[in-house]
């Protein structure tokens, strides 16, 4: 009898799909909230390799999305039914909309997003999640946002968005992100709340990793400090817990570039948004910038969840994903729409 209810409950899984998968974030946001994945797909070589480290079980189908045929994803998904695909597709075509009359979804660099959409339309999910980037919010007016609700609706999906912030659900980053959270029945969609009274700050999540100098390893997956130059160990070693590039004697202070970089994690405050190139945003007291560990750490990955690949490509995957923490809160609040 025992056996029996244990089997249940596993076969009785919600079902899940990860398109633009990466490193693995959203999945395991969703994998936490008790979802089971039925397929990932992502075409970055070093970013497919870390996510089947991590997991070794799922089905990581390695190719251009663009070229994933309706035969190959209805067979891949085969009798199940899938309750919700997720996924952040790039979008990139800020620049074009509003141009003599064209909008976002003519540019050619949101293809990615039309293929987004293309296999929501094929599977048919009782849901999909879709994350991007804030502005995208408020581009061209909100023309942007409403034309993406549009392409869902004429496909059958009721669709609501919202700009969430990682801070709201534990995460000790500021990072806000447009969700867009689509429906096939016409039902109240829900938006996870903030589950946190205070925010998490830098120090609460780092303090206990090994100290570092520019250039040592540990023995911790992922924990090793970039080796800078003498020239950047003189800018930085003048940048106060928190501080900016002002505080550099004006005679080595960079007089240009982005006014975000030289500076110095704020070590009693969440972190800035963590992009795939923090090499010039220090430690807030050793005097070197993240290694890839503190910087996964900083969007809420466990320390057993290990990186392949270059160092690059490693920040890139860290700074590409959506924090787990985040992904669960959303996979939790998409699990009781579906139990309703």
């Amino acid at each position: 009898m025992v056996i029996a209810m244990v089997l249940k409950t596993k076969i009785n899984k919600p079902t899940y799909v990860d398109l633009f998968s990466g490193s693995g974030g959203l999945s395991l946001g969703f994998e936490r909230a008790g979802f089971r994945n039925v397929f990932s797909l992502d075409f970055e070589e070093s970013f497919c390799k870390t996510y089947r480290r991590n997991f070794p079980k799922h089905v990581l189908v390695e190719k251009d999305i663009s070229k994933l045929t309706k035969n190959e994803i209805l067979k891949i998904v085969g009798k199940d039914d899938i309750d919700v695909i997720v996924g952040g597709p790039p979008c990139q075509g800020f620049s074009i909309a509003g141009n003599i009359g064209r909008m976002f979804l003519d540019d050619p660099r949101n293809q990615l997003f039309k293929e987004f959409a293309r296999v929501v339309d094929i599977v048919r999910p009782n849901f999909f999640v879709m994350e991007n980037v804030a502005r995208l919010y408020t581009h061209n007016k909100g023309k942007t946002k409403n034309a993406i609700i549009a392409n869902f609706n004429k496909m059958g999906y009721f669709v609501e968005c919202k700009i969430l912030n990682s801070a709201d659900f534990g995460v000790p980053q500021v990072r806000k992100r447009v969700i867009f959270i689509g429906s096939k029945k016409n039902t109240k969609i829900f938006f996870p709340e903030k589950n946190v009274n205070k925010y998490a700050t830098v120090k609460s999540f780092l303090e206990d990793l090994p100290m570092l100098k520019s250039g040592e390893k540990s023995e911790i997956p992922n924990h090793v400090a970039m080796n800078h130059s003498e020239q950047m160990l003189q800018k930085m070693s003048h940048i106060p817990d928190g501080g900016s590039r002002a505080d550099i004697p004006g005679n080595m202070r960079p007089k240009t570039g982005d006014v975000r970089k030289y500076i110095k994690y704020a070590s009693e405050m969440p972190s800035v948004c963590v992009t795939g190139d923090m090499r010039k945003i220090f430690h807030y007291s050793q005097n070197r910038a993240l290694t890839v560990r503190e910087l996964a750490r900083l969007q809420s990955y466990p320390d057993n969840f290990v990186f392949e690949g270059s160092s690059i490509s490693q920040q890139q995957q860290v700074g590409n994903s959506v924090p787990p923490l985040m992904a669960e809160a959303i996979a939790q609040t998409i699990k009781k729409m579906i139990n309703s």
